[in-house]
């Protein structure tokens, strides 16, 4: 469950080469710690298979929604990844960690002129169209990228409700028929899916490219993201190399061995890199004679408990590997869904310990907010025994900063 570039030893988790406990007595808690060298080579990973799999043209590129974070978003760049950006600030962020332009991809089911105009005055390569009316506003200012038309393929797949989105009713995109006439008025590259996140099987993805070929021949196909990856033992793992061969077979098949292919990872490229450090600041009983520990976060650093169900497998820091207890632990947020594990297994949890929670690399910062007042944390990289601030705490302070 936790980085490749990990270890306990005695019960004690290290993490990129540093100790878990200390990293929560230097920088605080709660904090984000992510393995540095596991983003590189997580991203290795999925260059590397690409290029067996597919020697065409294409590439591979971060969905960068899952962890915008300049650092995190500079290591990708380095790697030699391609950028997705849902939005102008996620564009500013993609620019200043060092991304060409032209290996940008502007998504967004809602984009605006000012967004439009951002992208064309930075020279993104590529704007992925969500209607037909975005394509008639981003023509009327000018044009020049590349475009390809984002379709709907009407493919449910086995994730969750709020995170499924190639589904008949989804707000993404548009429908094949629709695709097509647009493609008879403005010159598509080509065309873009998505279908979900969280996903596991490569049956959906299957039938959602099938659908993409049934619009037209092009030259351009975006297949999208959305693999999944486990989060607490006993959850399913696919491979990158396996997700990708799939993807790019399917293609073939559908699509024909010549088309430029373009692959959008990002929970898969960083959740697992990343683990989140809390202090335990309670510890009593329940009703149904289990222990509830509270801890110095929650639902202000790590939504996705609350927004739809996701779960979480916790451990004390110093203690990994010894007999527990069951356990529910909660955040410290005034709402009862602010739950961050159900029936967790911790060792004689008591006031000041710390906890670890693994693969929180993906929306963790992404969705981070200030409930209650609480200001966001730090983001901490660690590589080889040194451990480096790369996002700092917010202050309370930065609550108002923007107050008149």
């Amino acid at each position: 469950m936790y980085p490749e570039d990990s270890s306990v030893d005695g019960g004690a988790l290290r993490i990129g080469g540093c100790d878990a406990a200390d990293l929560a007595r230097e920088f605080g808690t709660p904090a984000y710690v992510v393995a540095e060298n596991d983003l590189r080579a997580r991203a290795r990973e999925f260059v590397e298979a690409f290029g067996r799999q597919h020697p065409g043209p294409g590439e591979v590129v971060y969905a960068s929604k899952a962890f915008p974070c300049t650092a995190v978003l500079r290591v990708f760049a380095e790697e030699g990844l391609g950028c997705d950006v849902a939005s102008g600030g996620e564009l500013h962020l993609a620019l200043r960690a060092g991304f060409a332009p032209e290996r940008l991809y502007l998504h967004g089911n809602a984009k605006s002129d000012a967004e439009l105009a951002m992208a064309l005055e930075h020279g993104v390569g590529t704007v992925v169209l969500d209607n037909e009316q975005e394509a008639d506003r981003l023509l009327a200012l000018g044009g020049g990228p590349r475009l390809l038309a984002r379709v709907t393929p009407g493919v449910d797949a086995d994730t969750h409700e709020h995170i499924l989105t190639g589904q008949a009713g989804s707000k993404f995109g548009m429908p094949p028929e629709v695709a097509r006439e647009l493609a008879e008025r403005v010159d598509l590259a080509g065309l873009h899916m998505h279908i979900g996140s969280q996903i596991r099987s490569l049956d959906p993805y299957r039938r959602a490219v099938a659908a993409l070929a049934r619009v037209g021949d092009f030259d351009v196909y975006d297949l999208g993201g959305g693999l999944g990856v486990p989060y607490v033992p006993g959850d399913e793992a696919v491979e990158p190399a396996a997700w990708v061969e799939g993807m790019v077979a399917a293609a073939h098949a559908e699509l024909g061995s010549g088309k430029e292919l373009v692959l959008e990872p990002g929970r898969a490229l960083v959740a697992g890199a990343g683990v989140t450090l809390y202090r335990v600041e309670s510890v009593k009983p329940g009703l149904a004679g289990e222990r509830i520990v509270a801890v110095d976060g929650g639902m202000s650093d790590n939504l996705r408990p609350m927004l739809y169900g996701a779960a979480y497998h916790v451990d004390v820091a110093g203690r990994l590997g010894q007999p527990g207890v069951t356990c529910t632990v909660v955040g410290k947020h005034c709402e009862s869904g602010d739950v961050l594990a159900r029936d967790v297994s911790l060792p004689d949890p008591r006031p000041g310990d710390v906890l670890v929670t693994p693969v929180t690399g993906a929306y963790g910062h992404a969705m981070a907010n200030n409930y209650n007042g609480v200001p966001r944390p730090p983001v901490i990289f660690c590589a080889d025994g040194d451990a480096r601030v790369v996002v700092r705490r917010e202050t309370y302070e930065d609550l108002h900063g923007r107050d008149l």
